[in-house]
């Protein structure tokens, strides 16, 4: 799985590296590092909507408030069998 969060300025000024920062933690709790690829991205191109990050191509917003519930939501259900 490949999760990429936009780190240019709008997103930056959202919160871009509390919810970086917060996917690194939550990606190491469940043990997840040699099954997720997280990067980010200059802009994703839709700034008005807080911070973009998408999973496998699909786009999400992200706010420092709700990344484990994103996390949970739309992370982990993909490993869970």
């Amino acid at each position: 799985m490949k999760i990429t969060v936009c780190i240019g300025s709008s997103c930056h000024l959202k919160g871009s590296r509390q919810v970086v920062e917060q996917l690194q933690q939550l990606i190491a709790q469940y043990n997840l590092k040699d099954q997720i690829e997280l990067s980010g991205k200059f802009c994703i191109g839709n700034c008005v909507n807080g911070v973009c990050v998408t999973v496998d191509e699909q786009l999400f917003s992200v706010q420092p408030d709700n990344t484990e519930e994103f996390f949970h939501n739309h992370v982990l259900p993909a490993f869970q069998s």
